[in-house]
């Protein structure tokens, strides 16, 4: 039976988004991503957060680089055995949650480790901290895989023969996974990738990923979406989310709220895949905006654009509202995004 791995392109495998080897952190750097496959290796978690905030990985990297980079923290605190172990772990806790605030699935799982470390240190138990962190690490590696299958599975169930999809920034691995099983299924379909300015992870990780998994791809600007769609070569919109409320709110990379009010112009469906719904999260209000340096928007790959004393502005992410989407791909299937809440409360 395949593995996750089986099915992802050279840069969503675990090993190429995050390691940690001869007591550093290698972190896949995405910038570089297609032109050369580079690593980044930081030393502490103060230089793990830093690569997170300067774009050196995105989408779901900052979840396994953090976690990472608490083991790495795990491994120093077994050797000192220092005396403020806690403390230690709660302070970069908090930094690492600091680094990209829209996304909260980081900020969850961060406390939910926290919180397991401190106990196990109050408990006095003797087990290594590198081994809690290791094994917490496996066990959310496990789950994540599990819930990308079953989200492909309806995903490439909603996809059919002849299909035109277009899709948002970079949706990673359940969206890759999705297209992945479709293709397997014998379906023939075309994926538009817009080219995401300023980061262009579009260009640069979504459309290559999709090329080397034997997908046809074709690389768009920002604002083609809508002429797309009303040339019928749309079918279905797909992005991933990088938060959805227990509403249905959802926020995803900016231009996805264009793309979606378009997409419900022409008839299109909407289905956002979201691993993780924040169920502590209501309203759009709930959901907080990072706005990243406005510098970064007169630039390409370090070239400036425009004049150097032009005004921008950079929010990296947009809100889009429940009645945009059709459905929501999620690890229980595909949810209306009015019962949300109310699929994930039965849980408990």
């Amino acid at each position: 039976m395949k593995k996750l791995d089986d099915y992802m392109p050279f840069i969503l495998k675990l090993e190429n988004i995050v390691r940690i080897e001869n007591n550093r952190i290698l972190i896949g750097d995405r910038r570089a991503y297609p032109a050369s496959k580079e690593f980044v290796e930081c030393s502490s978690v103060e230089e793990a957060a830093a690569a997170i905030e300067s774009m050196v990985t995105q989408g779901g990297g900052p979840l396994w680089v953090a976690l990472h980079a608490v083991k790495f923290l795990a491994v120093q605190a077994d050797a000192r055995k220092t005396e403020k172990i806690p403390e230690i772990f709660i302070s970069a806790k908090k930094r690492l949650q600091q680094t990209r605030p829209t996304n909260t699935t980081m900020a969850r799982k961060l406390e939910e480790l926290t919180n397991l470390i401190i106990t196990e240190i109050n408990n006095g138990n003797k087990i290594s901290l590198e081994k809690i962190v290791g094994d917490y690490i496996d066990e959310q590696r496990s789950s994540y895989e599990k819930s990308a299958f079953a989200m492909a599975e309806t995903g490439a169930a909603l996809i059919n023969n002849g299909d035109g999809i277009l899709t948002m920034c970079f949706a990673e691995t359940t969206f890759i996974l999705t297209i992945a099983l479709a293709l397997e299924q014998g379906k023939n379909i075309k994926i538009f990738s817009p080219e995401t300015r300023p980061y262009l992870q579009g260009a640069r990780l979504t459309a290559p990923s999709l090329m080397e998994i034997g997908a046809d791809v074709t690389l768009i600007t920002d604002g083609m979406g809508a002429y797309v769609m009303s040339e019928g070569k749309i079918q279905k919109y797909m992005t991933a989310v990088d938060i959805i409320t227990a509403d249905g709110w959802a926020a995803n990379k900016i231009g996805t709220f264009q793309n979606a009010i378009s997409a419900n112009y022409h008839g299109i469906p909407y289905f956002p895949l979201a691993i993780d719904p924040d169920l502590s999260r209501k309203g759009r209000s709930s959901i907080v905006i990072e706005e990243r340096n406005p510098e970064e928007v007169k630039y390409i790959k370090g070239i400036l654009i425009t004049r150097e004393d032009m005004k921008a502005y950079y929010p990296a992410f947009d809100i889009i509202p429940p009645h945009l989407i059709a459905g929501v791909i999620t690890p229980k299937g595909l949810l209306s995004p009015y019962g949300i809440e109310k699929a994930y409360s039965e849980d408990k």
